[in-house]
């Protein structure tokens, strides 16, 4: 992006977010009847730009996963803000028709998948910018977020987190030491995770990995615990290809990154899963290498789960529910049989962790069973007996 925008007198632009070299490279041979395009980073860029320059902008382009930051989520943010509703269109790797259902109920007027006929976009971009005044009140503005957290369980999750990070003060700062001395980087990081209603939000932890943990994922993707019922594969890598997985490499750029202050990496190794279509939607190491020594006690003992206190305390999380999904294995439960796991409240500890783990092998069609039944059966009560019950779970002698 320019640094230096001037927003000329009548001419109304196309905001392009995260687009690849390529597919901006393509966007600027098309016709867009004289609107004139304008690239960005992400969507806080835009955004500035849009509400300080008081931007004519007739349409956003963005190239991301649905569930993806500059996604729906983008979509939504842009709404919050109270900007100007205008067309929004996506360009993604994965889309099937529960994911352009998601897409479309979110607000979002079209996508497209990749490989992308670049003459089709802008046939589409130019009929709906000239027939947007009919449209847009025909079009979704709700993400479907339908679960509503229960007044008494709200009451209840920012009393007891609220607490809890006031009595837990001491220990979050010694964590903070421990996690400092051992290893390069920051103590705390957050990703992006998609919990009630498919709605995404910034999911906090201690850090308990080495920064560069995510270069060695592909190397240990058959060791995948989930990976029981699916089989192994070849996942071999070659060490001088980019970490970047195969669905970002189409974009040019990471659509799944995990932030710590000025640092980011690659949540996903995208490719070791994307190898077995039909294999597990979840990952996880039993004795992995890369945690740290501190990694591995706050771990077991789900200290490194601390921060997200303050998701509960804000109203991202509950303190019990189904544990919020990284984009790319929520983006893999999108269909009737999954979906019904984020039609209840993204928590901390859930069903699954206390009915499961710690308890032996457990496949990730048996999480999926979980969290769906308490989905269906979820109350203040049971939640409370839940909560109960995590202790044993968390002191739990298996490395997971």
């Amino acid at each position: 992006m320019s640094d230096f925008i001037t927003a000329d007198k009548g001419v109304e632009y196309i905001a392009v977010i995260h687009a690849a070299e390529d597919t901006a490279q393509k966007l600027e041979l098309c016709d867009f009847e004289g609107k004139k395009l304008l690239f960005f980073n992400n969507g806080v860029e835009l955004a500035a730009e849009w509400e300080n320059k008081k931007l004519a902008i007739a349409c956003i382009i963005s190239q991301s996963e649905i569930l993806g930051p500059s996604g729906i989520s983008l979509l939504e943010g842009l709404k919050n803000k109270g900007l100007p509703k205008v067309p929004f269109f996506l360009i993604s790797n994965q889309l099937n028709s529960n994911l352009r259902k998601l897409a479309l109920s979110a607000g979002v007027v079209d996508t497209f998948k990749v490989p992308v006929k670049y003459h089709n976009v802008a046939t589409r971009v130019n009929f709906i910018i000239r027939h947007w005044s009919e449209i847009k009140s025909k079009v979704h503005e709700k993400v479907t977020d339908t679960y509503t957290v229960p007044i008494g369980k709200r009451i209840f999750d920012i009393v007891f987190s609220g607490m809890a990070l006031l009595f837990l003060s001491p220990v979050f700062l010694l964590i903070y030491l421990l996690v400092r001395l051992e290893s390069k980087g920051p103590a705390f990081y957050y990703s992006l995770r998609v919990g009630t209603g498919y709605r995404v939000f910034k999911f906090y932890k201690f850090r308990s990995m080495y920064v560069n943990a995510d270069k060695r994922l592909k190397d240990l993707s058959h060791l995948n615990q989930y990976n029981i019922d699916a089989g192994t594969a070849d996942v071999s890598a070659d060490p001088a290809t980019p970490t970047l997985c195969n669905d970002c490499l189409k974009s040019g750029k990471c659509q799944f990154p995990i932030y710590a202050d000025k640092n980011s990496w690659c949540e996903k190794d995208y490719s070791s899963n994307k190898k077995f279509a039909k294999g597990s939607a979840f990952f996880k190491i039993k004795n992995d290498p890369r945690i740290t020594k501190v990694g591995n006690f706050i771990r077991n003992t789900s200290l490194d789960e601390l921060p997200q206190l303050w998701n509960v305390f804000i109203g991202d999380m509950s303190l019990v529910g189904n544990r919020p999904l990284p984009l790319y294995e929520a983006e893999k439960l999108t269909t009737d049989k999954y979906a019904l796991r984020f039609h209840a409240p993204a928590g901390i500890t859930g069903l699954w962790q206390v009915e499961k783990r710690g308890k032996g092998e457990m496949s990730e069609e048996e999480r999926l069973m979980l969290d769906n039944m308490y989905a269906k059966n979820h109350s203040l009560r049971n939640d409370l007996r839940l909560i109960f019950k995590t202790i044993p779970a968390l002191l739990q002698k298996e490395s997971v």
